[in-house]
């Protein structure tokens, strides 16, 4: 049997992750890595102690059909990367990678072509996390070097979504 390369291990366990998230239009599980050490994993759910949208039995951004990428601030949920970077030492992100996968809920199909939001694309570089693999499919996945996000700033163009 042939051995799984280790980028697509690492986000065989953010897809694992995933799977404890609370929202309910997609699942999304992040791990963050560094020097083949994981230092911490996050999923999409409410702050503690607050409700899930599970709990609840509806998505506020579902309600007033919000497009994917937009109007994140109506989110009851802190996304997956948010929660790893809270779980973790800045000094341990440092120069880590960050694997992120993402799911349908309804559907379960793999989220192709997603990507960090706004808010958690500033949490990243502060964080001073270098890489993001994101997932496509089973096997495909892109990376982004973060200083790409720092050099093609689209805050400055005020542009939405991903």
């Amino acid at each position: 049997m042939a051995r799984r390369d280790k980028i697509n291990y690492y986000l065989d366990l953010a897809d694992v992750v995933s799977q404890r998230g609370t929202c309910l239009r997609r699942r999304y599980g992040a791990v963050i890595v560094k020097n083949d050490e994981v230092i911490s994993t996050g999923y999409v759910g409410a702050p503690r102690g607050r409700k899930n949208c599970t709990d609840l039995n509806y998505c506020i951004r579902q309600r007033m059909n919000i497009p994917r990428g937009e109007r994140y601030e109506l989110c009851r949920s802190v996304h997956a990367e948010a929660n790893a970077i809270i779980s973790a030492e800045r000094n341990k992100m440092i120069g880590a990678a960050l694997y992120l996968s993402g799911r349908e809920a309804d559907t379960g199909e793999y989220i192709r072509n997603s990507n960090s939001c706004s808010m958690c694309k500033r949490m990243i570089i502060n964080a001073g996390i270098e890489r993001v693999y994101v997932r496509d499919s089973e096997d495909e996945f892109r990376v982004i070097d973060v200083q790409d996000w720092i050099d093609n700033d689209e805050s400055l163009l005020g542009t939405f979504g991903y």
